[in-house]
C-alpha cells in the first residue's frame, strides 16, 4: 500500500457529467472516490443516496468511500452495502449505539468507519477504534464544500495515531475538509487525503491536481 492515498470527493464534481468525472479521476491517479452523503437533518445540506452510490459502481474500479452525514445510519447502511459502498463512515454523534452500527457494516461486506465533527473530541471515538477500519478527520464542519481548513483540527489526528498504535491497530487516518496541497503539509500523519476543490475546481486537469497533492504530501514526509 502507499504511503497516502488522494480520494477526490465528487460533491465538488459536475453531477450533471458524474460517470465522466469519475472516469477522469480514475484515469488521473485517483485512489478512491469519496461519496458525501448528506440528509438535510444532521447537517444542512441534502446531497446524495443509495441509489446514486449504485450508478458509479460500474464506472470505476476505485473504492467507493461513503461518508454518511446523516441521522441514524443504522437505518440506512444495508441500501449503501448493497450498493457497493466499500467503506461506510459514520458520525459517532449521529446515533445512539456507534458499536452495533460499526459491527453492522462489516457484516454487510463494507469497511467501517468513524468520524467526529470538529466540536467533539477525539477521545469520543476511542471506545469503537478496535471496532473501525477508517477514521475520519473533519477538518472543516461537516455539511458544506469549498470551507477552508482548520488548522487546529490537524491535532487530532495525531492524538487519533497515538491511540491506534497504543492498541495496536492498523486502521487508517483520513483528513477531510480544506486540503489543498498547502494544507495537505499540516496533516503528515494521514493515510487518505479527500480533496474536492483542489481537484474538481483547481484550474488544471484533474491528474496535474491529484499529482500537486501528491507532491505536497511527499514533500511534508522528508
Amino acid at each position: 500500500m502507499a504511503k497516502f492515498m488522494i480520494a477526490p470527493s465528487i460533491l465538488s464534481a459536475d453531477f450533471s457529467r458524474l460517470a465522466e468525472e469519475i472516469a477522469a479521476i480514475t484515469e488521473a491517479g485517483a485512489d478512491w472516490v469519496h461519496v458525501d452523503v448528506m440528509d438535510g437533518h444532521f447537517v444542512p445540506n441534502l446531497t446524495i443516496g443509495a441509489p446514486v452510490v449504485k450508478s458509479l459502481k460500474p464506472v470505476s474500479k476505485l473504492p467507493l468511500d461513503c461518508h454518511l452525514m446523516i441521522e441514524e445510519p443504522e437505518k440506512y447502511i444495508e441500501d449503501f452495502a448493497k450498493a457497493g459502498a466499500s467503506t461506510i463512515t459514520i458520525h459517532v454523534e449521529a446515533t445512539r449505539d456507534a458499536a452495533a452500527v460499526l459491527k453492522k457494516i462489516r457484516s454487510l461486506g463494507s469497511k467501517p468507519g468513524l468520524t467526529l465533527k470538529p466540536a467533539t473530541p477525539a477521545s469520543a471515538i476511542f471506545p469503537y477504534l478496535p471496532l473501525v477500519d477508517l477514521v475520519l478527520v473533519m477538518t472543516v464542519n461537516p455539511g458544506f464544500s469549498g470551507q477552508s481548513f482548520m488548522a487546529e483540527q490537524a491535532t487530532k489526528i495525531a492524538e487519533i495515531r497515538a491511540e491506534l498504535k497504543r492498541i495496536e491497530h492498523t486502521a487508517l487516518i483520513e483528513v477531510d475538509g480544506g486540503i489543498t496541497p498547502e494544507t495537505a503539509r499540516q496533516v503528515q500523519d494521514a493515510d487518505v487525503l479527500v480533496a474536492g476543490n483542489a481537484v474538481f475546481k483547481a484550474g488544471v486537469d484533474y491528474r496535474e491536481a491529484i499529482r500537486r497533492l501528491k507532491d505536497a504530501k511527499t514533500e511534508s514526509l522528508t
